[in-house]
């Protein structure tokens, strides 16, 4: 009965809300709040409808727990700058998101991006214990925020298990997704839906995409829609995976 009632959900990738910190400058994955504030009533004028991480677990499997259309709202790697502008925005307009953190990086900055991207501190633990409390659901985004591509097979499972136990641990909570560092699933996927299934997770996500079917067929290669400044939702919107 669900799939004849054609649900689909999307699911939005963020990184950076507001103004940069100081010594830190704009990229594309910088977004002002304006704009931010834009792409949400987009979203909201062209028939989604943002949900919470639990109902969006629960809809993977049965969508009558889902509007017709669900969005799921992410922030990768919980920068601190999150509790600023981006929470407020939330806040304004009732709307839950998850945040993706690479648990080796909590308290840190993120060391990943080298010189290509401005240094910026990521979120320590009372800062995710403060999202957590304002609605916002802090999951897995690995240890180290490597690719998984260049990683052993047993070195991609401790990225998933570990960071789940760190999470689990430091917030009091259970974690049940996991985003992939740049959206590397690796270089087998059946097995990492396997390895990711056997760590605990309900769900995990890609990062480029687009919007999808549900039931979903495969709840472990989940694609998202990467936002930045320019990012014409509508058209974005209009394609499906």
């Amino acid at each position: 009965m669900s799939a004849r009632r054609d649900h689909a959900a999307v699911v939005l990738s963020y990184h950076r809300v507001g103004p940069p910190p100081p010594g830190s400058w704009e990229t594309w994955f910088s977004i002002g709040e304006e704009t931010f504030l834009g792409q949400l009533r987009d979203l909201v004028e062209l028939g989604w409808e943002p949900v919470g991480v639990d109902a969006f677990i629960a809809g993977l499997e049965d969508p009558d727990h889902l509007p017709r259309r669900a969005a799921l709202l992410t922030f990768d790697d919980a920068f601190r700058t999150l509790g600023g502008t981006a929470l407020a925005c939330l806040r304004r307009l009732g709307y839950p998101a998850a945040v993706f953190v690479p648990t080796g990086h909590i308290g840190g900055k993120n060391e990943w991006d080298g010189d290509t991207q401005p240094q910026e501190p990521i979120c320590n633990w009372d800062d995710l214990r403060e999202l957590e409390a304002q609605g916002l659901s802090v999951q897995s985004h690995g240890v180290s925020h490597r690719r998984f591509s260049l990683l052993a097979g047993d070195e991609r499972v401790r990225e998933l298990v570990e960071s789940k136990r760190a999470i689990e641990r430091g917030l009091g909570k259970r974690v049940e997704l996991f985003a992939y560092p740049y959206g590397d699933d690796g270089t087998d996927a059946d097995r990492m839906d396997a390895a990711v299934a056997r760590a605990g997770y309900r769900a995990a996500f890609l990062y480029d995409g687009a919007s999808f079917r549900l039931p979903a067929s495969d709840r472990f290669r989940l694609p998202r829609i990467p936002m930045g400044p320019d990012t014409d939702l509508g058209a974005e919107l209009a394609r499906a995976a």
